[in-house]
């Protein structure tokens, strides 16, 4: 598609997505004027029959854990578009960031940025694995602590360069993380099914609301998507820089 032919379909698209979006803010209640029975309704039941304090959690990896299955798996399948488009072809090789490769210029690093992210990767990985661990107790979970701990792997880049960044995560351990994250979800839903009688059924025991073991299966639900979103978005970052290391071969007749 050219460039061209690219505006001419914004120029259909854009205005209709921008009428569509007008028209369903125009829809929303007044501030303050929340009239929705579902939501009250859950801000009664998920303490004392989720144990969870966070009844947004309560509501993404229970009452409506389906829906956040099928999200995932929109994530999933973008790290496998994002693979497939990126992918080396026969006329690429990757080369090393130390080749000189003409137009490519790599500007040089400043102590104080190497400092200073040496001292936040530790802190970023840390504050990624307290919000996915509790997810169920306080606002974040799986897809906010994984999305730290991605910026943990983009900190050792900024710090160092692509290759210790790489050393740090290789790719088995990111795709590992990915693919154990994804499938490790559709188990608990599963599981609920088999052991509860219903998809993403609770078949773990709730505990006390508060304490770090409890909420049944909601902390299972978040360990896993934390991996995943940590995979997937780790994944798809290392893709994007290894780009810049890819050179065209010359077809030689």
């Amino acid at each position: 598609m050219s460039p061209r032919l690219r505006l001419r379909v914004f120029a259909v698209a854009g205005p209709a997505l921008f009428a569509a979006m007008a028209w369903g803010f125009l829809g929303l209640p007044d501030f303050g004027h929340f009239s929705g029975v579902y939501g009250h309704l859950l801000n009664k039941v998920s303490v004392p029959e989720r144990a969870t304090t966070d009844v947004v959690t309560a509501v993404n990896f229970d009452f409506r854990g389906f829906d956040t299955l099928g999200e995932e798996s929109i994530l999933f399948a973008a790290v496998i578009g994002v693979a497939s488009l990126l992918r080396t072809l026969r006329s690429e090789r990757i080369v090393s960031p130390d080749d000189d490769v003409p137009g490519r210029r790599v500007p040089a690093t400043s102590l104080l940025v190497r400092v200073t992210g040496l001292l936040l990767v530790g802190p970023t990985v840390l504050i990624g694995i307290y919000i996915v661990l509790h997810g169920h107790q306080t606002p974040g979970g799986g897809f906010q602590g994984g999305v730290i701990l991605a910026t943990g792997l983009l900190l050792t880049y900024l710090t160092a360069d692509y290759l210790t960044m790489r050393r740090v995560g290789p790719t088995w351990l990111i795709e590992a993380a990915e693919g154990a994250g994804a499938v490790g979800f559709a188990l608990v839903a599963f599981g609920g099914l088999v052991f509860a009688g219903s998809f993403f059924g609770n078949f773990l025991r709730i505990g006390t609301p508060g304490q770090l073991v409890s909420a049944g299966t909601i902390p299972l639900s978040n360990l896993a998507v934390g991996l995943a979103v940590t995979g997937g978005f780790a994944f798809m970052l290392t893709e994007f820089l290894q780009q810049t290391l890819v050179k065209r071969r010359r077809h030689v007749r």
